[in-house]
């Protein structure tokens, strides 16, 4: 179909609506396909930078999913470079996120140790049902986030205290509390996570049949505002992992694998325990909200050395946090 005009000089000019409408078709499918381009560029590369980027980074299990969207368009609408840079698109985000659904865990010999880490929500964790975890689930380790001096003593008057008699506890009235409980003897280290942010106190276990264990309560400030300078430079200042020991960080990194600072962690020796058995897409915050847990902030991180045999995580009324928790074999480092 045309539309014409008489022109003033004699003659018709001929507008081409198919052409018009061609055009704003391709625009419109750039429009769809650029964001979740630029969103891959970033992912790949690390880009991410302020507040609002940087929580924004913690989606891209979604954006991965709703890539397909722009991809599909640009097929439907014969868009050949469109749907070329949306496939790469697509294919970027996928390779970034699909891994964690698929175990490749090799649960290696050695011996048993299990950690159990959660977030206390300033103490407002139900310490019954915490307790009903614990038993349940038997670990060697607790790593507790958001530990108030209340929690220490309702936590040991329901039992913690025979349970678990071994600690190394920084308790505060606020977020900033974390703790770190055994039911093996533990040693305090002082110098082994630089002091940014919350508490992150430290310890060596001396877990039976071998050589001792380092295990770090990990809880870096969220990335908001002006902290998400402490928050990278805290996941920045985790200590790498150590030849000469097996070292184990658990807690409320306030990060998912898709930030760069987490990844910049990982590849200083270690590998999340979740990721390593299919796991590592679970949601653990925000819990008991009206909405479902949306993103993975909660992590075991291992040394490579370390195999991983299940994680499960546990919904516990009271928190914000779902409970992580691993089944690890430790090799024994002479």
């Amino acid at each position: 179909m045309n539309v014409s005009a008489e022109s003033p000089v004699g003659g018709t000019i001929v507008t081409p609506v198919r052409s018009r409408t061609k055009r704003a078709g391709a625009a419109l499918t750039w429009i769809a396909v650029t964001p979740f381009a630029a969103w891959a560029v970033a992912r790949v590369a690390g880009l991410e930078r302020g507040s609002i980027p940087t929580q924004l980074m913690a989606a891209t299990p979604y954006a991965a999913a709703g890539s397909l969207i722009p991809l599909l368009i640009a097929a439907v609408g014969r868009r050949r470079a469109a749907a070329a840079v949306a496939l790469l698109t697509t294919a970027a985000l996928g390779f970034s996120v699909l891994p964690r659904a698929f175990g490749t865990a090799d649960a290696a010999d050695g011996r048993p140790l299990r950690v159990l880490t959660i977030n206390l929500l300033f103490g407002k964790a139900d310490a019954h049902q915490v307790m009903a975890l614990v038993r349940r689930l038997d670990p060697d380790v607790l790593s507790a986030q958001e530990l108030t001096f209340g929690t220490v003593d309702e936590l040991d008057a329901l039992g913690l205290k025979s349970l678990m008699p071994h600690r190394v506890l920084e308790p505060e009235s606020n977020a900033s509390g974390s703790g770190l409980y055994s039911k093996h003897p533990l040693q305090p280290l002082t110098e082994v996570v630089a002091r940014v942010g919350h508490n992150m106190p430290a310890a060596r276990v001396s877990l039976p049949g071998g050589t001792p264990v380092e295990i770090v309560d990990v809880h870096p400030y969220p990335p908001m505002g002006p902290g998400v300078a402490k928050w990278q430079q805290a996941l920045d200042a985790l200590p790498p992992a150590s030849r000469d020991t097996v070292r184990i960080l658990a807690g409320d990194f306030n990060a998912t694998l898709d930030h760069s600072p987490l990844r910049r962690a990982l590849s200083r020796g270690y590998k999340d325990a979740a990721d390593q058995v299919g796991a590592g897409l679970i949601p653990t915050w925000p819990a008991n909200r009206r909405v479902p847990p949306i993103i993975t902030i909660d992590h075991i991180l291992v040394d490579q050395r370390v195999g991983v045999r299940n994680v499960t995580v546990h919904t516990v009324p009271g928190t914000d946090h779902r409970a992580v928790f691993a089944e690890l074999t430790c090799p024994d480092v002479p």
